[in-house]
């Protein structure tokens, strides 16, 4: 059977990278949040990868196919208008409310130097269409990115989050209220080499972290969800053979999973990760812009894509050519 299209491609400016999906309760809408990228920006500066807005696209379909919606409005701070950096949303159902957790920067600078600080941010909402700010994430650095949300063997939520002060690895800090307002850095968790885009999720009996070494994904396993362990088959990598289907025949960036837990237990768990992948980045440092706008925006294009997860003998195994359509449960959440 021939592999599938990709699942989506940002009608905007054909950047959508950073997915995150969750299931909007009580429809049989499935939703993409993803940082919209400015792909088909050819200012030969690093402003499409800035200047970013958080975009939306809704399944309803059970993730098969999926609808451009819009943008997220007011996730800015009053005090700075205009055009401002969003990346990595992480949105998730806790404590009877919606959580979104996004990476915020000042403005749309052209070069890395020009943005030197990085935050994570916290909103809520009832139904994902409209989001109120509740603060920013002290976790003890002043440029992070990339939070993952979860609550693991302790009982404790926890975002994970790169830290770039410190090599780009990955650290962790707890909360001690069930509204997520106040955390606590606990230190790092991941070392190196470097990466980004932690995900954290339990599937198979163990709790599982993958990040993004830009190779691939790479695979950590752990019991409690607090000790962790490089997966060592393939070198702790997944993602990183490229696929077959269109536009996937590169290594897949920063994923996020949805779990789907077997009724009687398990042995059946499967989860589908949610990757993008740049089908035509050549390895050239695009940041740099490149003398042929017209090559500059087949690189910096991007397009989101889904494979198959699931456990074998404590080993996450992924299939990344998928001969059928996804096909979500909220049932099996």
């Amino acid at each position: 059977m021939t592999p599938l299209a990709p699942l989506f491609r940002c009608p905007v400016f054909d950047g959508a990278a950073d997915p995150t999906v969750i299931h909007r309760r009580g429809t049989d809408e499935w939703w993409m949040f993803y940082t919209a990228r400015r792909a088909t920006l050819t200012t030969g500066g690093c402003d499409w990868i800035t200047g970013t807005r958080i975009g939306v696209a809704v399944s309803t379909d059970a993730g098969a196919t999926w609808r451009y919606r819009g943008v997220v409005e007011g996730l800015d701070p009053q005090d700075s208008p205009g055009l401002n950096t969003h990346w990595a949303p992480e949105v998730v159902w806790h404590g009877g409310r919606y959580h979104l957790f996004l990476t915020w920067g000042p403005g749309a600078p052209g070069s890395w130097t020009e943005q030197a600080e990085r935050r994570l941010v916290h909103y809520t909402g009832a139904d994902l269409t409209a989001w109120e700010y509740q603060g920013t994430l002290d976790v003890g650095s002043p440029n992070v990115i990339d939070a993952a949300f979860a609550v693991v063997a302790d009982g404790t939520p926890r975002v994970w989050f790169k830290d770039e002060m410190d090599g780009s690895t990955t650290w962790s800090a707890t909360c001690s209220g069930n509204d997520l307002n106040d955390w606590r850095a606990e230190g790092q968790v991941i070392g190196l080499p470097a990466h980004e885009g932690p995900n954290v999720f339990e599937l198979g009996g163990w709790y599982w972290m993958v990040v993004d070494e830009w190779r691939g994904q790479a695979v950590h396993r752990s019991k409690d969800g607090l000790s962790w362990q490089r997966q060592e088959a393939n070198n702790g990598l997944i993602l990183d053979v490229p696929g077959t289907g269109p536009d996937d025949a590169t290594y897949g960036r920063h994923a996020d999973v949805v779990v789907q837990h077997d009724e009687v237990g398990t042995q059946g768990d499967f989860a589908y990760i949610f990757y993008f992948t740049h089908p035509e980045w050549q390895d050239t440092e695009m940041v740099s812009g490149l003398a042929d706008p017209v090559q500059a925006v087949r690189e910096q294009c991007t397009s989101i894509h889904a494979a198959r997860l699931h456990v074998e003998d404590g080993v996450l195994v992924c299939t990344r050519d998928l001969d059928a359509p996804v096909q979500l449960d909220p049932a099996l959440l």
